[in-house]
């Protein structure tokens, strides 16, 4: 008899461990995947400062493209409205896309106003944009892989269970439109 109690001690021991093992791992991906997140914001807030320097300067010379301008003006006031929660990611992911594509377009746009191209201030914008497009790029990939890590925790049994018990719930990946991942179709804006 002692020796089932020691036996049943035992597995519920192991079975506890397993658990606590579990559910920190699964509280470790889920905070991976905010500060992730978190990180994306911060590289997004970083081209919505951009945005206006670049609207200022390319105004004084694209006179047909203040349409385009607008537009842009408009989502960035969207983004910017929009909080940083994790729970907005889907949100954030569309109007980051549309803000991407429009970004292209004026870039684009810019070849057909040789004295822009050749301005120091606007070049400077451009780089620094750049440079913050590809720091977005490799925060969403850091995003992803913490998300995909996470996913899989919370679609994998035994680890979904607990998932589930303490609502740890699958993420959404922060990926890109199709529309954008095409690229600028150049010629429609060199005419």
């Amino acid at each position: 008899m002692n020796e089932n109690i020691s036996v049943a001690i035992g597995v519920l021991a192991v079975s506890v461990i397993f658990y606590y093992i579990g559910y920190i791992n699964l509280i470790q991906k889920r905070n991976s995947v905010q500060e992730a997140f978190s990180g994306i914001n911060i590289q997004l807030k970083k081209r919505y400062d951009l945005i206006p320097n670049i609207l200022t300067i390319a105004k004084a010379f694209m006179d047909h493209e203040r349409n385009l301008m607008e537009e842009i003006t408009k989502l960035r006031a969207r983004a910017i409205e929009l909080s940083d929660n994790i729970k907005n990611t889907k949100e954030k992911i569309k109007l980051d896309g549309e803000i991407a594509s429009k970004m292209g377009q004026i870039i684009v746009a810019m070849e057909n106003y040789p004295e822009l191209k050749s301005n120091d201030a606007m070049l400077e914008a451009i780089r620094a944009y750049k440079d913050v497009e590809d720091n977005i790029s490799a925060s969403r990939r850091f995003y992803n892989a913490g998300v995909r890590e996470l996913n899989n925790m919370t679609d994998i049994f035994p680890l979904s269970l607990i998932a589930k018990i303490h609502n740890v719930e699958r993420e959404e990946y922060f990926n890109t439109d199709e529309d954008i991942d095409k690229g600028v179709d150049a010629a429609k804006y060199l005419k």
